[in-house]
């Protein structure tokens, strides 16, 4: 078997010129530089430590797939993928493979295909929705795309208001990914093709694709924003087998591959479509995202539905960020955070001046699969909110392009007014009503100072002893028990959605609600060998369930991990940050430090980035990757 790494943050995307598209052509292909270089078309970093990943290749017009995926095979390089229609073919290759691949002039690049996880009282009376629907405005005649985890397409919630189904899921079995089609294959559409009551959807007694059906509730539910909208239900996951990707022995992911298609698919449907719903997201930025690697494939689809009068909603994050996570960081979607039913900023959120709109995402009680009602919290749940609202607004108002629309729901929106490095952001709180009215919006609301939930009790914070010694050098504490960690997988909370925590109830403990999972607000530094010390099994003093979430919040950030260094688990992050028999494993284990202390609450991440460029460089020398570092021990 080939092992590969995954990136699970990063919407976790890439490689297509940030001008919009036509409508009609929603997936150009630029023409590669004469001067462009073999080297030059592969990501920086893909498959620099060996082995084979997953990779796609995007070409200079679909007709190449032929002669392309022919010279691929006569290079070993196995191609996995080959959409008819669409410029780029997914293939897995060694770096050697991809980079002779490369040089053929039909490839203009080759990056990782990359894959995202979900993001995770009434809150209809708090925008003004019970206003909407009494007065008979409830989006008969739009629909909303919620491109997710499938939907129960039985749960009495919708009624007949499942207009459209689809499935895009990646299979690769050297990954254990599974497709959560029903027929099995990487796609499907037509009636049943989204439904999320399929066997591969069940883990353990829980079903994994919960969370589009508690999404497409919100949005178009009878209970929901626009209960007159039909729901176009998309499933766009995989089904994971991989504990050391996951972290337990199942999760979801979305790759890459399979959003791409089906924004596609999306784009080219007849029937009316408000807006497409992404409650999913990837690696956190503080500005636009507009110009990076990830955002040139899904910028041009993102304006090419604008342009056709859809909007793309898109989860801001939930890791407590004053940014937001990939793609809602993309200038053309329609970035959401969350607030709760006091008209605050929900703690998790993130925020600043690149969200467009906050919306109801705290408790908010939706349908589940097997005809149930459950209660989640996250901006997965404040996005179908927007979607819902530009669901009636379009209703209302037909003829108005979508950009007004939106525009409409932020110049109407209740002003929230707070501090992002000392600098004043108001960003608007959904208020439906006053959108579809035309009415002044309400007063200000000042948000206090942020503050992040505080640990569990069982999480004390670490002593106020001194700073640790950046060189490593100064005493540090040691486990006092076998440094060795045990290989059995350290028993973890079962996770529902990748980025909410969630117990799994005993048949005699009531379900809890789960607990988003944020950023800490330690600010405080630890050493490898510090961190070392807490996630080594029984030594420390956070909690494995904060841990596990500082985990995944680090491989959100950072592109080393788990692309280049897999770290999900405990046992894995532990030997990471112990390894330092060469230079290279010295500077991975200095870098998990790192994010882990971003994620404990330090905000500098500019030595970090700067010292995965070295990492991801297949051409540093062993002085470079000390010097890196050495670099992020003496970083402040």
């Amino acid at each position: 078997m080939r092992l590969r790494p995954l990136i699970v943050c990063s919407l976790v995307l890439a490689l297509l010129p940030a001008a919009p598209a036509l409508a009609d052509d929603p997936t150009p292909t630029p023409t590669p530089s004469v001067t462009q270089s073999a080297e030059e078309k592969v990501e920086e970093g893909l498959a620099v430590d060996g082995g084979a990943v997953r990779a796609i290749v995007e070409l200079t017009d679909p007709a190449q797939h032929a002669p392309v995926a022919s010279k691929a095979a006569a290079d070993s390089v196995e191609v996995l993928l080959q959409p008819a229609s669409q410029p780029f073919m997914v293939v897995e290759g060694t770096a050697e493979e991809l980079a002779a691949l490369a040089e053929d002039p039909r490839v203009t690049s080759i990056h990782r295909d990359r894959a995202y996880p979900p993001s995770l009282a009434s809150s209809l009376k708090l925008i003004g929705a019970d206003q909407a629907h009494a007065a008979g405005q409830t989006g008969t005649g739009q629909n909303i795309a919620i491109l997710d985890t499938g939907i129960d397409r039985n749960h009495p919630f919708f009624g007949d208001r499942i207009v459209a189904e689809a499935c895009f899921s990646a299979v690769d079995p050297d990954l254990g990914a599974e497709s959560l089609c029903p027929n099995g294959q990487v796609s499907q559409t037509g009636p049943e093709s989204a439904d999320a009551a399929t066997p591969k959807c069940q883990a353990g007694g829980v079903n994994l694709c919960e969370h589009g059906t508690h999404v497409a509730g919100i949005a178009a539910g009878s209970g929901g924003v626009a209960p007159g909208a039909g729901i176009i239900a998309v499933q766009v996951f995989s089904r994971i087998n991989d504990e050391e990707l996951c972290g337990e022995p199942s999760c979801l992911l979305a790759f890459e591959s399979s959003l791409r298609l089906a924004l596609d698919h999306v784009a080219a449907m007849t029937e009316p479509i408000a807006a497409v719903n992404l409650s999913l997201g990837g690696m956190p930025s503080d500005v636009s995202c507009d110009d990076s690697e990830e955002a040139q494939v899904f910028k041009p689809k993102i304006d090419a539905l604008l342009a056709k009068g859809v909007a793309t909603v898109v989860a801001a994050g939930n890791e407590f960020f004053e940014g937001a996570s990939f793609p809602a960081c993309i200038s053309s979607a329609v970035a959401v955070g969350a607030n709760d039913d006091g008209d605050a900023i929900a703690d998790f959120s993130n925020r600043g001046a690149l969200l467009d709109l906050f919306a109801p995402g705290v408790d908010i009680e939706s349908s589940v699969p097997d005809d149930q009602m459950a209660v989640h919290s996250g901006t997965s749940m404040a996005t179908p909110h927007v979607a819902g609202a530009l669901a009636l607004l379009k209703a209302k108002f037909p003829q108005t392009p979508m950009p007004e629309l939106i525009d409409k729901l932020k110049t109407t929106g209740r002003p929230y007014v707070y501090q992002v490095d000392g600098a004043e952001v108001r960003t608007p709180r959904l208020d439906v009503a006053a959108a579809l009215n035309g009415t002044a919006p309400q007063p200000e609301i000042s948000q206090s100072p942020p503050s992040a939930p505080g640990p569990g009790p069982d999480d004390p914070a670490p002593d106020p002893d001194p700073e640790p010694d950046p060189t490593g050098s100064g005493p540090t504490p040691e486990p006092t028990v076998d440094e060795t960690p045990d290989p059995t997988p350290i028993p973890l909370p079962t996770v529902t959605v990748t980025v909410t925590v969630t117990v799994t109830p005993s048949p005699t403990t009531a379900a809890k609600t789960p607990a988003v999972c944020t950023r800490g607000t330690a600010a405080k530094r630890m050493t490898a060998k510090q961190w070392a010390v807490e996630v080594h099994r029984g030594s420390g003093k956070l909690s494995d369930p904060t841990l596990t979430c500082y985990l995944q919040l680090a491989h959100k950030a950072s592109k080393v991990f788990p692309e280049l260094t897999k770290a999900q688990s405990l046992g894995k992050a532990y030997r990471v940050l112990k390894g330092a028999k060469t230079a290279k494993l010295r500077l991975d284990g200095a870098l998990l430090a790192g994010w882990l202390n971003w994620a404990h609450g330090v905000n500098n991440t500019k030595t970090l980035k700067a010292s995965e460029k070295v990492r991801l460089t297949g051409k540093s020398t062993g002085r470079a990757l000390k010097r890196a570092a050495t670099n992020i021990t003496k970083s402040r």
